[in-house]
């Protein structure tokens, strides 16, 4: 179990940042070409992408009234390493693919991009454990997901020539199923224990609810760039365009959905939900796709999220004992199928030209070499899907079985959603006067009434 003062995170952490520091020695240098995107245009868009994976991520997991530090500070933390290591691993699998000698990873711009990218897949697994692992299991996790994130991404976009340009499958739908497999080994390895020997601070207050929207906000703001970032110069106003009207459906669609189901809003649907129109069109956002299909995207997007907090979180928190702090998977997972079902569809329907743009500018597999048919692009769209969803579940449970193990310092469930362990201007909650009362935190219930459930 974890304990205060222990070194272990300090230790791991440095020689992470060793190891990362000898490779960079030895193994990575400046690009000498020009990426495909232009600092000029694109450096904007790269900052929007920061600005949401260390602002708008960590701002939106500090609903956890005890747990606040953390939320930002190792999410912080979390983010810069995984630029380093994704920069790294993403730079392999393009060598393993070329069939020339062995070089140099060269990094330029749009290996920064492609960092941040692996840096919010971590971000997502990290909310499905939030507040119930320790920075070293986050550490192992972090090193090992992002191995089997950057192996998928070379399977997905290198070997099958597949397009995902706003990271529906490859990043949201991947970080997502790694952490609920993850969260689901954690919860399954843990042993019943009475109501005295359980966290009572899986809950938030209005104060926690009011900052995490501050995240939410930043996501909702940024969030077409985050889908366009890597766009092709003639597709990226088309991007923008879809993502915005994605947000703006789900936006106005949870509002709708969580008053109808609730008959009070709750600040749960709003922080999250409102977000789902963006993972969702994020596969399709660049193909030939009209502008109500992109607002209806968020309006069902939106409908799923609402009801999975509302419906499908309990009930599988009660089958499966999955506790799915920040419910990634109505927001991440979800969402993220249905954007790789968009993605099929998008493809199945495509012509040679799409809207005055070549059918191969978009797919360059139907171009000449490969000739795909839009069906045959189709199914390979479907199939890289179908192989995200097992190397992220499968991985992410043999990630959980490692970091279960008492060497990575799991935290004691008493001491759950509290930043005491680890910051040092935190005091333990239990010597503050609160009451432990079960392990269930408050939500609003469909009848606008407080209850003991999930956050999510």
């Amino acid at each position: 179990m974890a304990e205060e003062g222990s070194r272990r995170f300090g230790i791991a952490l440095a020689l992470f940042q060793l190891l990362n520091l000898f490779l960079y020695v030895g193994c990575v240098s400046y690009s000498t070409v020009s990426s495909q995107i232009s600092i000029t245009s694109s450096y904007g868009t790269f900052q929007d992408v920061h600005v949401m994976v260390f602002v708008g991520f960590g701002f939106l997991m500090t609903f956890l009234a005890k747990y606040g530090f953390s939320a930002v500070g190792i999410n912080f933390v979390l983010s810069a390493l995984a630029i380093q290591w994704g920069m790294l691993l993403n730079g392999f699998w393009h060598e393993v693919q070329t069939d020339d000698a062995w070089t140099d990873i060269h990094l330029n711009l749009q290996s920064l991009i492609e960092g941040d990218f692996a840096a919010a897949a971590v971000a997502i697994t990290f909310g499905a454990v939030l507040g119930r692992t320790s920075p070293l299991q986050m550490i192992v996790i972090l090193f090992i997901e992002l191995f089997f994130y950057s192996l998928n991404l070379y399977i997905g976009v290198l070997y099958l020539d597949v397009i995902d340009i706003g990271g529906s499958m490859f990043i949201h739908t991947f970080g997502a199923y790694f952490g609920l497999a993850v969260a689901v080994v954690l919860g399954n390895n843990a042993s019943p224990l009475p109501p005295s020997d359980q966290s009572n601070h899986n809950e938030s207050t209005k104060t926690s609810d009011t900052f995490a929207m501050i995240g939410t906000i930043f996501l909702w703001m940024f969030w077409p760039s985050f889908n366009g970032a890597l766009a092709p110069t003639v597709t990226q106003e088309r991007v923008f365009i879809n993502t915005v009207l994605a947000l703006t459906g789900s936006c106005v669609g949870t509002f709708i959905w969580s008053q109808l189901k609730r008959r009070k809003l709750s600040m749960v649907d709003i922080q999250n939900a409102t977000l789902a129109g963006g993972v969702a069109v994020g596969s399709s956002a660049d193909l030939s796709i009209d502008p109500w299909a992109a607002m209806l995207v968020g309006l069902v997007a939106s409908a799923v999220s609402v009801w999975g907090y509302t419906v499908l979180t309990p009930w599988l928190n009660a089958k499966l004992k999955l506790d799915d702090t920040c419910g990634v998977h109505n927001l991440h997972g979800m969402p993220g199928i249905i954007g790789g079902i968009a993605g099929t569809i998008a493809a199945a329907t495509a012509g040679d030209d799409i809207d005055g743009v070549d059918a191969a500018v978009l797919y360059p597999a139907r171009g000449p070499g490969l000739d795909r048919s839009a069906g045959e692009q189709a199914g390979y769209q479907f199939l890289a899907l179908l192989i995200t969803l097992f190397i992220s579940i499968l991985s992410g449970a043999l990630t959980g079985k490692i970091v279960s193990l008492k060497f990575f310092e799991p935290p004691a469930p008493k001491d759950y959603y509290s930043d005491h362990l680890y910051w040092d201007e935190v005091e333990d909650p239990e010597t503050e006067g609160l009451v432990a009362t079960d392990n269930l935190p408050r939500v609003v219930s469909a009848a606008g009434a407080n209850v003991k459930t999930s956050h999510i």
